[in-house]
């Protein structure tokens, strides 16, 4: 199912580019000790497959991203993997100043949870980030109910991350405020924090290694499976490989 989803999802976006356009085109594909998002594990802090394809041309852009993932069947859903889908335009305001404005959708197939409701995880956020110099500053912004929180359309998100280049390693820090609406507000709003390095080691592959972590309300995320906090601090190992068209 996995695949099939993924090959269509490719088939969909290859058909709709210019032939003349694929140099602005690139997959990539790898792998992490932990998928966090935001901070929370969506992998009850087990390892992740991860993959994805980006195109862009004047501006524009579309792509598509996917991963496993295991809270959903942990709540009673059927979804074993997480497909993002996302398309928005990047310009310039200044020469130090950028902008970047998009919608980004979060589907899980086969999703809905029924011993909480039948509960549906399928999100959906626009956002809009400003880039200056090494910092860049972004709202998501969900007009659906968010990541099968009732009653929670929107929720936001902002964040503040920087990059640095140090000797040939990059190095991002990064903060974050997740806000959910709705009868979750207390147990399910946090914050998450994270310092990321990575480095290309040969040509198209890179390693990185983060310390990622939240003050998430321990009760609420965590796993139901075995009782393990999915915000707690941690270190994430990651590997991915990119191919340029």
């Amino acid at each position: 199912m996995k695949k099939t989803i993924l090959g269509t999802l490719a088939a969909v976006v290859l058909s709709s580019l210019p032939l003349a356009s694929y140099a602005d085109a690139s997959f990539n594909v790898g792998g992490v000790t932990d998928y966090r998002y935001r901070g929370i594990s969506q992998t009850r802090n087990k390892p992740a497959l991860q993959g994805g394809f980006d195109y862009s041309n004047g501006g524009f852009y579309v792509g598509t991203w996917a991963s496993t993932i295991k809270w959903i069947k942990d709540f009673g859903g059927d979804a074993n993997v997480e497909i993002d889908v996302y398309g928005g335009y990047k310009g310039e305001i200044t020469k130090e100043l950028s902008y970047d404005v998009g919608v980004l959708t979060y589907q899980y197939p086969s999703n809905k949870m029924k011993p909480i409701g039948g509960a549906n995880a399928n999100t959906t956020e626009i956002y809009g980030a400003l880039t200056y110099g090494p910092a860049t500053l972004k709202y998501s912004h969900a007009v659906t109910d968010t990541f099968a929180n009732f009653d929670s359309k929107g929720s936001f998100y902002v964040d503040l991350s920087a990059t640095f280049d140090v000797a040939g390693v990059s190095v991002v820090p990064h903060v974050g405020y997740q806000k959910i609406k709705g009868p979750f507000e207390d147990p399910g709003s946090y914050t998450d924090y994270s310092l990321t390095v990575s480095k290309e080691v040969v040509k198209g592959l890179s390693l990185s290694a983060a310390v990622v972590g939240t003050d998430a309300d321990k009760a609420f995320y965590v796993s139901p499976v075995n009782g393990k906090e999915l915000g707690k601090p941690t270190l994430v190992l990651g590997v991915k490989y990119t191919y340029n068209f």
